[in-house]
């Protein structure tokens, strides 16, 4: 009988992911650690990034960097692939929203959002690519949103983002997917992290989120860690170009 538990081992690997100094993305580098893989976490808080180093000990890495200056990613890259060499996973959990209502939108908001939301994660990965089609194998993950398919108040520029993300995944799985690139997203309901600080500051509204959802509760951290393993393993060989959202059915009703 196949060894099925090997499906899911990342050991050997390279991880790089963006965003890891707090919530989905520190939890995201957390489970891919445990799972035997090499991260390198890259945010713009170094210190937050050298507390959870310490944490994990040796297979952790860090990065700090601002990833809305698109002229500094190919920098970014190269600082990404020295720890232990060129990444093999690529995870994109860095993000911003500004939550401007549509008539308050700035163009100084626009930019901020659509660059480390949209731009970041294409130019960073296209700059990884190289050496993840010279070894035959990667794996790109992407962090979409409810707002990648709703609509939501404050939401403009952000939404706009993350419905970017769901086709920016299929482009990259249309262009990479041949050379054993497999490009995927995450879609997380609504979890404790900083970007949704103020939605659970209000505990009536989280309340009403969690009764959204078809599991009756909102997302816990770890939620996360199972389908992340299944799109940076093995195990999702023959899954490409999709949107898996975590969101506990949230968008199922």
């Amino acid at each position: 009988m196949a060894d099925t538990s090997r499906l899911f081992d990342l050991t050997g690997r390279v991880a790089c992911v963006t965003g890891a100094s707090s919530g989905l993305g520190q939890q995201s580098a957390s489970a891919l650690a445990d799972a035997g893989a090499r991260v390198v976490a890259v945010a713009r808080r170094e210190d937050a990034l050298a507390a959870w180093a310490e944490r994990i000990g040796p297979p952790a890495a860090i990065v700090a960097a601002d990833l809305a200056e698109r002229d500094g990613l190919s920098d970014v890259a190269a600082r990404v692939s020295d720890p232990f060499g060129a990444p093999d996973i690529v995870v994109h959990a860095a993000g911003i929203n500004t939550r401007e209502a549509a008539d308050d939108v700035t163009p100084e908001g626009w930019d901020v959002t659509l660059n480390l939301n949209l731009a970041a994660p294409f130019f960073l990965t296209q700059a990884l690519v190289p050496a993840m089609k010279a070894k035959g194998w990667g794996r790109v993950v992407h962090f979409a949103s409810l707002q990648t398919h709703r609509a939501f108040t404050g939401g403009m520029a952000y939404g706009t983002s993350k419905a970017g993300i769901a086709q920016m995944t299929r482009a990259m799985a249309e262009a990479w997917s041949g050379f054993g690139i497999n490009t995927n997203a995450i879609g997380p309901g609504f979890f404790p992290t900083a970007l949704t600080g103020p939605v659970f500051a209000d505990p009536e509204r989280a309340a009403r989120n969690a009764a959204q959802t078809c599991v009756g509760r909102n997302g816990a951290l770890e939620d996360i860690d199972g389908p992340l393993l299944f799109l940076c393993s093995n195990a999702s060989a023959y899954v490409t170009g999709q949107v898996l959202m975590v969101d506990g059915g949230f968008t199922a009703k």
